[in-house]
């Protein structure tokens, strides 16, 4: 039943094998962010590498994370519990009642959009807005603030603002918004430190982030937990099949 990540890389080994574009993909509009998160997107790998791949994969302690990065179907898979969205609906299967405690429709991408930084804030129906600069021991920081437009995902009132170094471009910090519940924008900003990077098939993904406690004009102060660690990252051209992302059937 379960999907094992040995699993994985061999059926992503095989789909390697054809690289070509698949049917219904439009082809890359001229992009209208600005030159600085472009700047950005360059450092990290480039827009046109991130959009060539077709499947991520990475590991969070035990919960192994995988996305079809076009349709945005994703599998989370652990020990004793599995979730998903099949690109229709949002699915739990649990090998004993009540093996996760959360919201699986909060839960399945949540770690995709923070590991899945800075490109997913390259996705349609963005609207970019020049901020302050985080200022962090004395260094600062330049950010964007990134919006959406109405009825884009399943929470378009979230806000993300991208912090980046002003020497290298490469991404620092992330503040975001969290309006699922709500569905309410708001300014309740939260705080993650990216600490550490690593390159896998030419781009740059994050390896370790750390949630930071802010003051009262939004600036990080000290962590407010260890840091979050992501091991064994894949990136591949190759497609997974559609039956990769369903709901385990049970047999009786």
């Amino acid at each position: 039943m379960k999907k094992v990540l040995l699993l994985l890389i061999i059926v992503i080994a095989i789909s390697c094998k054809n690289e070509s574009k698949k049917d219904g993909i439009t082809e890359i509009k001229k992009e209208n962010f600005p030159t600085e998160l472009g700047l950005v997107f360059k450092t990290h790998g480039g827009i046109e590498t991130w959009r060539n791949a077709q499947t991520l994969s990475f590991n969070k302690g035990e919960e192994v994370h995988t996305v079809d990065l076009y349709s945005r179907k994703t599998v989370v898979n652990t020990p004793t519990y599995s979730l998903g969205f099949d690109g229709k609906e949002v699915w739990l299967h649990e090998e004993e009642k009540g093996a996760y405690k959360g919201n699986p429709e909060f839960y399945y991408n949540l770690y995709f959009y923070f590991y899945a930084m800075p490109f997913v804030l390259a996705d349609t129906g963005i609207i970019y807005e020049k901020v302050a600069d985080l200022i962090f021991e004395g260094i600062k920081y330049p950010g964007y603030k990134i919006s959406y437009e109405a009825n884009i995902g399943t929470s378009p009132d979230d806000n993300y603002i991208v912090y980046y170094n002003s020497n290298t471009y490469q991404m620092e910090w992330l503040a975001y918004t969290v309006t699922f519940e709500s569905k309410v924008s708001n300014d309740d900003f939260h705080m993650i430190k990216y600490n550490t990077w690593e390159k896998f098939n030419n781009l740059v993904l994050p390896k370790e982030i750390t949630w930071y406690e802010i003051d009262e004009k939004g600036m990080p102060t000290k962590p407010a937990g260890d840091p979050v660690e992501f091991t064994l990252p894949l990136v591949s051209k190759g497609q997974l099949s559609n039956s990769f992302f369903e709901k385990p059937i049970v047999k009786q």
